[in-house]
């Protein structure tokens, strides 16, 4: 109590809201002219404030006007998902012959961690420096969205330098065996969330494979390359030029490269086109989850924005989808006794043309 009664007198903090008599707020943190407001509603980042290659500012992630805007959304804008991101084939899976049955939200199937994930919760705020950090936790409970154990949960933002934002994501079993993969889920448009579509961004993938999927964006259980296809992104080239022979746009995961390191691995680099923005992505996990914002169609943003297809782009470092019904990929569970850590680093800088 004694380390959260600051955070009411702070003018970084205002409260927005109540949702089942829990108190929702906003929290800034900043170094010089970095800075980004999070909300522990979702333990979601509402905003990233960048200067371009001239100085001036702008915020770079989608969001919605109001944190209230959330309680009814499907964009996960920003949002912490789990227990287990992506999603889960059939809504169900298997631990040691024990059989659990998910409640499915997106056909028969279950994605981000289910009708209520962590990005529909109201997290507590542990620890809180405006120019340092923030950490948000969540008791997830044993049945929380059908999934078995009870699991502590903490996402960690943090600034590093003046221009490095680090998210550490941990979990710890405390009875049963569980899948657990957590995935942090911003909208990203290094010209400015309201500038329109990120097609004309250029990016390279430290990612060599892919992961396919079927019609319902299931894993198929292959790994195969994506040399000489409109997925490769091995050299650096825009977002949009190969899309339309990507039937919906791109939402497919890709095998981060393994590099022989133990811990970061360097996951994409990503460039604006109009603003010189520049950010580099490293992560300790085996994949990424590269979407082009296929679904967004008319939807109202903040500070007025319209966001329409393509309006933003999400790369989520996560293990494997499905991967609890693939015994090929990457395992998932985490049993007591272990420890769950999903570390990110962004970088940002700028270049002229």
């Amino acid at each position: 109590m004694a380390k959260l009664l600051p955070l009411i007198l702070l003018s970084v903090c205002a409260a927005i809201g109540f949702v089942k008599g829990s108190e929702v707020g906003i929290y800034e943190l900043r170094r010089g002219d970095f800075s980004i407001k999070l909300t522990n509603y979702g333990a979601t980042i509402l905003s990233v404030i960048l200067p371009d290659k001239n100085g001036k500012l702008d915020d770079v992630v989608l969001s919605f006007p109001s944190v209230d805007d959330f309680k009814s959304d499907r964009t996960y804008f920003g949002n912490i998902v789990g227990r287990v991101a992506n999603r889960i084939g059939g809504a169900q899976f298997g631990i040691n012959g024990v059989f659990y049955k998910l409640i499915p939200n997106d056909g028969k199937n279950l994605l981000h961690g289910g009708e209520k994930g962590f990005g529909d919760v109201i997290w507590k705020v542990e620890s809180y420096k405006n120019d340092s950090h923030i950490t948000f936790t969540h008791d997830s409970f044993d049945g929380e969205q059908g999934f078995p154990g009870d699991l502590p949960v903490s996402v960690t933002y943090m600034l590093i330098d003046t221009n490095k934002l680090g998210v550490k994501m941990e979990a710890k079993p405390s009875n049963k065996p569980t899948p657990v993969n957590i995935a942090q889920h911003a909208y990203w448009n290094l010209d400015g969330h309201s500038s329109g579509d990120i097609l004309s961004h250029k990016i390279k993938l430290f990612a060599s494979k892919i992961t396919p999927v079927d019609g319902e964006l299931i894993p198929t259980g292959e790994i195969v390359p994506v040399a000489g296809t409109p997925f490769d992104f091995s050299t650096p080239r825009e977002i949009g030029s190969q899309i339309k022979n990507v039937p919906g746009g791109y939402d497919i995961n890709y095998v981060v490269d393994d590099t022989g390191s133990e811990h970061f691995k360097k996951v994409a680099e990503v460039w604006g086109k109009v603003s010189g923005r520049k950010m580099e992505l490293w992560s300790n996990q085996p994949g990424v989850q590269f979407y082009t914002g296929n679904q967004l169609k008319e939807v109202m943003g903040k500070d007025g924005a319209v966001y329409k297809e393509y309006a933003g782009m999400c790369l989520e470092t996560q293990g494997f989808p499905d991967s609890v019904n693939h015994p090929n990929f990457p395992s998932q569970i985490v049993t007591p006794g272990q420890s769950y850590m999903h570390a990110m680093v962004y970088r940002f800088t700028t270049q002229s043309d």
